[in-house]
């Protein structure tokens, strides 16, 4: 299997090949994901809920993910490695490259932003500087105390607004991949096909160019009640890497996520 590069995903998209992608925060897991064909892994700020047992993502240091990211980055051959920016660490373009060149130097092949157009300057040097970047928009789970909870965004017209203008901004800025989170399906499949650049859903239904999920989800380890948009793939006498590929195959024939894992406008 080759290195998946933002090439790679961007010829799945004019394909029209839908592809799976997966949090990963060690490099043995890393490696099992890779070797069963998950070209992507993202190395998620997730891990303050997951791995630290935190209440959402804010306390995550960008040390935290600098560790963890070189973990993966050593397990993950062939994937394409993304990792979080965590919250607060990205506030002026300044501060942005200092974090970039931290998870960058850990091994991360891009870097993943949370927000909308106020990140255009930021996401324009990184990109002129040579660091690839990820865009995050709908739930951002680091401006969880903003929203009032983790809670589906873009239902209303002007948000639905808001969020296709920065989707576009972020791309007009350099950003070469979208993750859209928590938002309805028709906003999702409107932005997708507004965009050259793929878009990774998460409860965004199965609209999107790929699919991303946290590994704890997948196999069932989810502390207290799994969302909506998860599901436990091992299941049926499946060992882990038996459900990472019915992930994958689940991914790519459009069967997941299904309407159940959905949200409406």
């Amino acid at each position: 299997m080759s290195k998946t590069t933002v090439s790679t995903l961007q010829q799945y998209k004019q394909d029209g090949k839908k592809f799976a992608t997966l949090t990963a925060y060690d490099a043995s897991f890393a490696k099992l994901f890779s070797e069963a064909g998950v070209g992507v892994l993202l190395v998620g700020d997730s891990l303050g809920m997951v791995l630290q047992g935190h209440a959402d993502t804010v306390p995550v240091s960008v040390d935290d993910m600098a560790y963890h990211v070189a973990s993966v980055s050593r397990g993950a051959v062939d994937a394409l490695v993304i990792a979080d920016m965590p919250f607060m660490s990205y506030t002026t373009p300044i501060q942005t490259y200092e974090t970039a060149t931290k998870l960058m130097q850990a091994g991360a092949n891009m870097v993943k932003l949370e927000g909308g157009e106020w990140l255009y300057e930021s996401i324009k040097g990184l990109t002129e500087r040579g660091v690839p970047v990820c865009g995050h928009l709908g739930l951002t789970p680091q401006s969880v105390h903003l929203f009032g909870g983790f809670k589906v965004q873009g239902r209303q017209q002007s948000q639905a607004d808001k969020l296709l203008s920065d989707a576009k901004a972020l791309e007009a800025a350099g950003a070469q991949l979208l993750v859209l989170e928590c938002i309805p399906t028709e906003l999702a499949a409107t932005i997708t096909q507004a965009l050259s650049i793929p878009v990774i859903g998460i409860g965004a239904g199965s609209v999107t160019d790929g699919q991303i999920l946290v590994m704890h989800d997948l196999i069932g380890l989810t502390p207290g009640k799994p969302p909506k948009f998860s599901k436990n793939f091992l299941t049926d006498g499946r060992d882990v890497r038996g459900a990472v590929a019915a992930y994958i195959d689940a991914v790519t024939d459009g069967s997941f996520p299904g309407p159940e894992h959905s949200f409406s406008s």
